[in-house]
């Protein structure tokens, strides 16, 4: 008698979705190379389906109005709230209105204008150096290509997908701190490598829907499902969170 055919036990990568061609090469290649399973695969549409009728309008939270205001914004969020941020960069965007603004900023000037945001010494450096490369090899204007924006000082695959998803409309999974925790909580990914969970959960979507599960998933870290004090018994998601019931 003839085996019976294994079970499919993955499904295909969204390669057909109209998004794909935006992604880049990086992520293609190391999501080409993931085979999740079908089980995960629905999990992850679930969340995403649930999470946008919670937060349809889900979005980036640091206000900005030019590409390059959005890599700045990024930059000064780093190990700071997005609401501090915010406070400071008006008035930073009025007074510094173009990168070569930023770049020809006298030493310590810039860095008591963001001094609030802390480590300011550091991103002070890292927004005059991405200012001066952004001019100096990109016209002035902040290119949306991956491989262009990694170049630039301060700017690694988080800042660089931020930028791409809420400026230049690509997909593009925002992984911070909540990001990494409620996905591992929801047990799409092991990982605790920003990078490795992208790539996790880039294989699990299509790429249309990457940058508002990410903000969606960001907002429901804030919102509900809090580090310290997680609402489960309010969680949209407790009864598919295989954390809810360990």
């Amino acid at each position: 008698m003839a085996k019976k055919p294994p079970a499919i036990k993955w499904l295909p990568m969204h390669t057909d979705s109209p998004k794909w061609a935006d992604v880049d090469d990086r992520a293609k290649n190391e999501i080409g190379k993931r085979r999740p399973r079908k089980p995960l695969i629905e999990r992850a549409a679930i969340v995403g389906d649930r999470l946008c009728e919670e937060f349809p309008d889900a979005t980036c939270a640091l206000h900005y109005n030019t590409p390059f205001q959005l890599l700045v914004a990024t930059i000064l969020s780093a190990q700071c709230t997005d609401v501090r941020v915010n406070m400071v960069t008006p008035a930073l965007f009025k007074k510094y209105k173009k990168p070569a603004d930023f770049a020809s900023s006298p030493e310590g000037e810039l860095e008591q204008d963001i001094r609030s945001t802390g480590f300011f010494n550091n991103k002070a450096k890292a927004i005059r150096e991405a200012s001066r490369q952004v001019d100096a090899n990109f016209g002035g204007k902040l290119p949306s290509a991956m491989e262009d924006l990694l170049t630039l000082r301060g700017t690694a695959r988080k800042t660089a997908n931020v930028v791409r998803a809420n400026c230049f409309d690509m997909p593009a999974l925002t992984v911070d701190t909540h990001f990494t925790r409620i996905t591992n909580l929801l047990g799409l990914t092991k990982e605790k490598n920003a990078e490795k969970i992208e790539f996790d959960v880039g294989s699990l979507l299509p790429p249309d829907r990457w940058s508002h599960f990410s903000h969606a998933i960001i907002l429901h870290g804030r919102k509900t499902c809090i580090a310290r004090r997680p609402k489960c018994d309010e969680c949209a998601l407790s009864d598919i969170c295989p954390s809810a019931h360990a």
